[in-house]
């Protein structure tokens, strides 16, 4: 049994803001992505009791105490601990099995670093390609193909020259002319 007045470290493993209000405790707590703060274990559980926050410590908040995890969600599996660092390394250092059980084994918020890491590298094993589809129904090679687009489509930002000398100038005619034109007759 974990004391409530343990200090944890909670992290969010997404890269967006993830929040949450425990009224018994009127309190209102926001982690921006990838951000660590140290909370008690008594506000854990009580998130635990908030409706959604024990989805939020599933998917998307890293308990960094595994006895306060394991007493919250239960048994954890390993690829619960999953960072975004970590799913780089499965992507470009990992074997095929185990991106196979992160993606039946991790919770949710480790899959979508999956497949926001997959479009981001890119992952270029086929066979990795295919079971992230097969798993997830999310193809990375068609988002890989509407970023490439997406970049292509934005404006190159043009650089401005300053002159360094006068511009050349010719004499003209009266007419303004460099030269007479050509005239053509049939």
């Amino acid at each position: 049994m974990v004391e409530k007045n343990r200090e944890i470290k909670l992290t969010n493993r997404d890269n967006g803001t993830v929040g949450y209000t425990i009224p018994d405790l009127n309190l209102h707590r926001t982690f921006s992505g990838g951000e660590t703060k140290t909370i008690t274990f008594e506000e854990l559980e009580k998130l635990a009791w908030v409706k959604g926050g024990l989805n939020l410590l599933k998917d998307y908040l890293i308990i960094q105490d595994k006895e306060a995890a394991e007493e919250l969600l239960g048994n954890v599996e390993p690829e619960y601990y999953y960072t975004k660092d970590t799913v780089r390394t499965l992507l470009t250092e990992g074997t095929l099995e185990q991106l196979q059980d992160t993606l039946d084994f991790a919770p949710k918020g480790v899959i979508d670093l999956v497949k926001e890491e997959a479009v981001e590298l890119p992952v270029n094993n086929v066979a990795m390609r295919d079971e992230i589809l097969k798993k997830t129904n999310f193809n990375v090679d068609k988002a890989v193909e509407m970023k490439k687009a997406a970049l292509e489509d934005e404006p190159v930002e043009e650089t401005t020259s300053k002159r360094r000398a006068t511009p050349v100038t010719t004499k003209t005619t009266e007419t303004g002319r460099k030269a007479k034109p050509i005239i053509i007759t049939k």
